[in-house]
């Protein structure tokens, strides 16, 4: 069993955070999350994981409401691509959003 676990700042108030679990090169659960800065708390906008027994994604507002959308992706390799390609290239799409509504 390999664990992979990081951070990334992508600004002072943006961070990105990751975690993975590989058993024989095919991940078996992973939690990808963007967070923003709010005073001393971080605080989630956007997490794609694994909880509940598929891949979903959970997106937060200000307000604490929370949209859950299943990916659709069994193959747990693909979800988890998917999610740090879909994180990366939008994590300033997703804190406008969460800051507007």
């Amino acid at each position: 069993m390999k664990v992979v676990e990081f951070v990334i700042l992508l600004s002072p108030d943006d961070r990105y955070r990751h975690r993975h679990v590989r058993i024989a090169g095919r991940v078996t659960e992973f939690v990808i999350q963007y967070e923003v800065r709010q005073g001393e708390e971080w605080l989630p906008v956007v997490r794609y994981d694994t909880a509940h027994g598929f891949a979903h994604r959970d997106l937060f507002s200000s307000k604490k409401d929370v949209e859950k959308t299943p990916l659709g992706m069994k193959d747990l390799n693909m979800a988890l691509t998917f999610a740090e390609s879909d994180l990366k290239a939008n994590w300033k799409w997703y804190r406008r959003r969460y800051w507007e509504e």
